[in-house]
C-alpha cells in the first residue's frame, strides 16, 4: 500500500485525505445510484475511489442492511475485494468452502450415505478462496471504502424513487424524483448525467424504461433458513448436496462463526396460479422437512436467525440500458434489476457486483473525458450476455438438484455437473467477446494463460526494490486505471537496448504513444495508464538503478520516485509466473489489462504501433 506521495500522512492510511466535491449543486450530480445492495455499493465504492466525480446513492430502506440473504462469495469476487482493499477482512471473518460432500439414499432407499467428497475449488483456479459471509458484512466493507474515499460518500436512506425522465437537451439529462420517507409529503428532485438502477427485482428504474424481466418459473418451492442447531449429522461443517429417496433435497452451507448453518430445503411443487406466499410456510415447517430429509440423523433447531420461502425462477432483461440507434445510454440497470435466478448456485450477489464493477470505470472514463460515450454501450453488450449464460446454467443446476435419481448413473449426474462447472461458479470463466476494449487473439500464443477477454490470472512475483513477495493481482487496484504489463524476454534485464527499455522510450517520448496522448498535462505519468514490468531473473541479479526511468517515475508535488513498478519471478516455488501463465520465455509479451482486471489485449513487446492503435479505438486525447 502506497501513501505519503503528497507528503507525510499520520493516522490510518486507509482513510484518504478529504477533497472538496466538484463545484455543482447537491441536486445536480454526475451519477445517481438507486439501491444500496451489492451492485449499488460496488458501483458507489468504485466511483468514490476513482474520485473527481459527484455521486449520490439512494435507498428506500431506513439504513444499512443488518441481515443479508446472500452469503456465497466466489473466488472472482474475492479478487475484486482485493482491488478495493478489504479482502483480508473477508478472509478473516468468513467460512472457507474447502470441500463439498454428496449424500444420497442408501441402497434400498432408507437413510443416507456419503457418496463422495471432493475439493471445492480446483488447484490454481484463483489465489483467493471460495468463502461464505453474511451479505450485510460485505455491505459494511463497501460503505467503509466509500466513507474513507476522498469524497466521503455516504448513502441517502429513506428515499423512494417515484419518477424518472430523460431530456437530452439539458446539461443534466436525467431527472429523478424521490419521495422522502423520512419527511412524509415531501419530495427531492435530483438531476444527473447518468443514473444506475440497482434497486432489485421490482426495480423502479427498470419499469421507467419499459423493460421487463423475461423467463419462466420452475414452479418449485424452496425454503431457506439460517439456524443454530444440535445435530449428529457428521458433515454439518462441510458444504453438502443431500438428496434423499423420497423426502426431497437439501443444500447445506456452513456459515461464518463456527456454529450457524444455512439450509436450502426443497418443498413441494407449486400448482396452477399458486404462489410461495399461498403455502403459509413457517420456520417450524422447514425444520420438520429438514429432519425428514436428514433422517435417520438427528437435527434440532435451537435458534432461527433468518428464514424465507421462495419460488425458483430465471429471468433476464433484453437490455441493460436505455440506448437505441439514435442515442447513447444514460440510464442503466444492474444486478437483480435485470436478472434473477435461484440462490443455490451462489451467483446472485457475485454476478450483481460484477455488473457494476464492469460499469463503474466506464462511467468514470466518459465523465472524465478519457473516452467517448460509445464506451458505455459495451456494458449492456458484455453483461447481458453473461446474465443469459447464468440463467441457462442456473436452470440446469436447479433441475438436477431436484431430480429424484433412479440409478447410479443418474445419482452421479448432479455431482458431475457440479465438478464440470466449478470454474463457472467460481466466477473465473467469464469471457467477453471481441470489441473496442477486447482485442483480437492474434498474439494469444505469447501468453496462453492470460486469455484475452478473461480476468487477469494472478501468480506470485517478487517486487524488485524491496524483495517483497506478493500476488501480482495486489497491484490491480480498483482505481479506474488501465495497466500495461511488460513480461520481459529471457535475456532482457531492463537495461538500454532491450525490448522493455525500447518500450519505455516509446511510451515516454513518442507523441503517438498512449501515455503521451491520454495523460492530462501536469498529471503523474501513470494517472491514466499504469506501466509495470516483470523480469525472468532473480531479484538479486537485477540492477534497479539501470532500469528505464518510466519504471521509476517521479510523481506527486514532492517529485518522489515510485519504486513499486518492477517485479521478478518468485524463484522460491516450483513454478514462476511465466510458466504458470504460459508467457513466452524467449519473446516475452505485453499484456493490457482493463480497469476491471480483464485482459484486453496480448501483443509482442515491440508492437508499439498496435498498442497505440488499440487505445485509439476508444480513448480520447487529453486536453
Amino acid at each position: 500500500m502506497q501513501y505519503h506521495l503528497e507528503g507525510f500522512r499520520p493516522g490510518d492510511p486507509h482513510v484518504s485525505p478529504a477533497v472538496d466535491q466538484p463545484a455543482t449543486p447537491h441536486d445536480k450530480v454526475d451519477v445517481i445510484i438507486v439501491g444500496c445492495g451489492p451492485a449499488g455499493l460496488t458501483l458507489a465504492a468504485q466511483l468514490a475511489v476513482i474520485g473527481g466525480l459527484s455521486v449520490r446513492i439512494f435507498d428506500r430502506k431506513e439504513g444499512p442492511l443488518e441481515v443479508g440473504q446472500a452469503d456465497g462469495i466466489a473466488c472472482r469476487s474475492m479478487e475484486m475485494f482485493e482491488a478495493f482493499g478489504f479482502v483480508e477482512k473477508v478472509r478473516r471473518e468468513a467460512y472457507w468452502v474447502n470441500e463439498t460432500t454428496f449424500w444420497r439414499p442408501r441402497p434400498g432407499g432408507s437413510g443416507l450415505r456419503r457418496a463422495d467428497r471432493i475439493q471445492d475449488v480446483e488447484d490454481d483456479l484463483s489465489h483467493q478462496p471460495h468463502v461464505i459471509l453474511n451479505q450485510a458484512r460485505i455491505h459494511d466493507f463497501f460503505l467503509e471504502v466509500m466513507a474513507n474515499a476522498p469524497a466521503r460518500l455516504t448513502p441517502d436512506y429513506r428515499r423512494d424513487l417515484v419518477s424518472l425522465t430523460r431530456d437530452d437537451t439539458a446539461e443534466y439529462p436525467v431527472t429523478a424524483t424521490f419521495d422522502r420517507l423520512d419527511a412524509p409529503g415531501e419530495q427531492e428532485v435530483v438531476r444527473a448525467k447518468y443514473i444506475v438502477g440497482c434497486d432489485g427485482a421490482r426495480s423502479a428504474v427498470r419499469k421507467s424504461l419499459g423493460l421487463a424481466l423475461k423467463g419462466d418459473a420452475a414452479r418449485q418451492l424452496w425454503g431457506v433458513m439460517d439456524v443454530l442447531a444440535d445435530t449428529d449429522f457428521p458433515d454439518i461443517r462441510l458444504k453438502c448436496a443431500i438428496q434423499s429417496a423420497e423426502a426431497g433435497s437439501i443444500l447445506l452451507i456452513p456459515r461464518e462463526g463456527g456454529y450457524m448453518v444455512r439450509l436450502y430445503i426443497e418443498l413441494d411443487a407449486l400448482h396452477g396460479d399458486e404462489r410461495a406466499a399461498d403455502r403459509n410456510v413457517t420456520a417450524a415447517m422447514l425444520e420438520q422437512k429438514a429432519q425428514a430429509i436428514l433422517a435417520p440423523y438427528r437435527f434440532e433447531v435451537r435458534e432461527v436467525a433468518w428464514w424465507s420461502a421462495y419460488e425458483i425462477g430465471q429471468r433476464v432483461c433484453d437490455a441493460f440500458d436505455d440506448a437505441n440507434e439514435a442515442r447513447d445510454p444514460r440510464i442503466f440497470i444492474a444486478g437483480d434489476a435485470c436478472h434473477t435466478h435461484s440462490p443455490k448456485a451462489g451467483q446472485g450477489m457475485n454476478v450483481s457486483m460484477a455488473d457494476t464493477f464492469n460499469l463503474g470505470w466506464k462511467l468514470a472514463s466518459v465523465l472524465k473525458g478519457q473516452a467517448g460515450p460509445s464506451l458505455l454501450a459495451t456494458y449492456s453488450a458484455e453483461r447481458q450476455a453473461k446474465a443469459q449464460e447464468l440463467i441457462d446454467f442456473d436452470r440446469d443446476m436447479a433441475r438436477l438438484f431436484s431430480e429424484k435419481p433412479r440409478n447410479a448413473e443418474e445419482e452421479a449426474r448432479f455431482q458431475t455437473y457440479f465438478q464440470t462447472h466449478g470454474r463457472y461458479t467460481a466466477g473465473v470463466e467469464t469471457t467477453y467477446d471481441s470489441s473496442p476494449i477486447v482485442g483480437p487473439d492474434s498474439h494469444q500464443h505469447l501468453a496462453t494463460g492470460q486469455v484475452i477477454g478473461k480476468r487477469f490470472h494472478s501468480a506470485p512475483v517478487i517486487r524488485l526494490a524491496d524483495a517483497k513477495p506478493l500476488e501480482f493481482a495486489q497491484e490491480l487496484l480498483a482505481d479506474g486505471r488501465w495497466r500495461i504489463v511488460a513480461f520481459a524476454g529471457e535475456d532482457d534485464d531492463g537495461t538500454e537496448g532491450g525490448a522493455v527499455a525500447r518500450l519505455c522510450d516509446y511510451l515516454s517520448d513518442d507523441p503517438a504513444s498512449p501515455l503521451q496522448r491520454y495523460t492530462p498535462r501536469g498529471a503523474d505519468p501513470d494517472a491514466v495508464i499504469d506501466l509495470r514490468a516483470v523480469f525472468q531473473q532473480s531479484h538479486r541479479d537485477l540492477d534497479l538503478s539501470a532500469m528505464p526511468g518510466l519504471l521509476l517515475p517521479r510523481k506527486g508535488r514532492l517529485d518522489l520516485i515510485d519504486y513499486e513498478k518492477i517485479f521478478t519471478v518468485d524463484t522460491r516455488g516450483p513454478v514462476d509466473i511465466f510458466k504458470q501463465r504460459g508467457i513466452d520465455r524467449r519473446a516475452g509479451a505485453l499484456v493490457v489489462i482493463r480497469p476491471d482486471q480483464f485482459v484486453a489485449h496480448v501483443l509482442p513487446l515491440d508492437s508499439h504501433a498496435a498498442l497505440s492503435d488499440f487505445f485509439a479505438g476508444f480513448m480520447q486525447p487529453a486536453e
